[in-house]
């Protein structure tokens, strides 16, 4: 899909697009930290109809609703494409060792070759998190690997 951005002086970006069905959208990312959808009814940029405004905590929790499906599904595809590769969870169950620890004190990617490429925690998805993420007991990790990778991540995280 091609994506269209356009600097809008004193006001921030606009990013534009055509769906599937021909609508041409439009999305205004203000210096401010609020965005706005936009829709355009006719071939002029300038007559969109603004259709919703979210404030950026608003448009943060749109996103991770979104992704957050989309990432399950390119892992997914992912694995599908890699032979050997696989996908799993592994829950961080409470008061297990390294809940409230780091990611990075599990060493899980050096130990088993597995890489944990998302935190889901309650309806929060952390994507890509860094080895200073604290794990909490609940959370369940995402990860990518060999089969014997991920049950490595399984008995680091369950001791």
């Amino acid at each position: 899909m091609d994506v269209t951005e356009v600097l809008l002086p004193g006001v921030g970006l606009r990013y534009e697009f055509t769906t599937h069905a021909g609508v041409q959208v439009g999305v205004v990312a203000r210096r401010t930290g609020d965005f706005e959808l936009v829709v355009y009814e006719g071939v002029d940029p300038d007559e969109g109809r603004s259709v919703f405004q979210l404030n950026s905590e608003e448009a943060d929790t749109v996103a991770e609703i979104l992704g957050a499906p989309r990432i399950a599904e390119r892992f997914a595809d992912l694995t599908k494409e890699v032979p050997g590769l696989g996908s799993g969870q592994v829950e961080v169950r409470a008061g297990s060792a390294f809940d409230g620890q780091p990611l990075g004190a599990t060493r899980a990617r050096t130990r088993t070759g597995a890489s944990i490429v998302a935190v889901v925690r309650g309806e929060d998805v952390i994507a890509s998190p860094t080895p200073r993420e604290v794990l909490r007991g609940g959370d369940v990790l995402v990860v990518i690997g060999t089969h014997e990778g991920i049950a490595g991540v399984e008995q680091i995280i369950g001791g």
